[in-house]
């Protein structure tokens, strides 16, 4: 071999390996609608700054549950429970004890712009005549009734379900195109982020106390996940400051708790 090609076949060689080298890393990333307007900015920021590409898939589970067996190594989630259901919908993809529960939100009321029938709080939805839109599935399993027997009068249970609309929809994102549709319902109950990501669509009317009840964002590395040291990273951003503005400017309330491990118990 003239010394001209072996020189060739090596600047080639040396090229491919350098390119292998420097390939783009692509972290998979899956989880509902909710958290995704904050976990798609937190993916830019970080991708950014990591020179990586953080690829977020968000939505209905059905539309991304057979791909992320192949190749997830994160899954957020808009609550514990749908958490759960995520590890039944990928069995042995990750361990539910290493979920990280990053920020919470609150339960809201939604309304027409403009107010029209003048709500004011909860107490408001019991009112003959109005029309209440819930969701029965996803990360609000539970939510109108936890927030309804928040103060264990059963009257209010059922007033308040006197006026839902059914059947409730399957999740967030059905609710939204009723919500759309179904221009002769008053009010909706659900997370305060839904508002802040579509501020066109209605109002927001904090949720009052005793029945403002909040739920988390969770996320987890895959067992996949756990080999690269980049999904491991940008986890760890969602958790730092930089993170916590990001989803702040999102609707989650991401104020920092006390350190409970050094609390004392009760009664020492």
């Amino acid at each position: 071999m003239s010394s001209t090609k072996a020189l060739v076949i090596l600047a080639i060689a040396a090229s491919g390996f350098s390119g292998a080298l420097h390939a783009q890393t692509v972290l998979n990333v899956y989880g509902p609608g909710g958290p995704a307007p904050a976990m798609l900015e937190a993916a830019k920021a970080f991708g950014t700054t990591h020179s990586i590409s953080v690829n977020v898939v968000a939505g209905p589970t059905p539309q991304w549950v057979e791909k992320a067996k192949q190749d997830a190594d994160i899954i957020f989630s808009g609550s514990e429970n749908m958490l759960g259901d995520f590890a039944k919908a990928l069995p042995g993809a990750f361990e539910m004890k290493d979920a990280y529960p990053l920020y919470l939100r609150p339960a809201a009321i939604l309304v027409r712009p403009g107010n029209p029938k003048n709500i004011r709080g909860f107490r408001d939805l019991l009112a003959p005549n109005i029309k209440v839109l819930t969701v029965a599935g996803a990360g609000q399993t539970g939510l109108w009734e936890d927030v309804a027997g928040r103060t264990g009068d059963i009257a209010i249970v059922r007033a308040f379900r006197k006026n839902m609309v059914f059947p409730e929809a399957a999740n967030s994102g059905a609710a939204k195109e009723q919500w759309t549709r179904q221009t002769d319902i008053d009010a909706w109950l659900i997370w305060n982020i839904w508002q802040v990501a579509n501020p066109d669509l209605a109002q927001v009317v904090e949720m009052d106390e005793p029945f403002r009840i909040y739920r988390d964002a969770g996320v987890v590395l895959t067992r996949k996940g756990k080999t690269e040291p980049q999904a491991a990273a940008f986890v760890e951003y969602l958790k730092s400051p930089a993170g916590q503005k990001i989803f702040a400017r999102w609707g989650w309330d991401a104020r920092r708790a006390a350190n409970v491990s050094s609390a004392q118990p009760a009664g020492r």
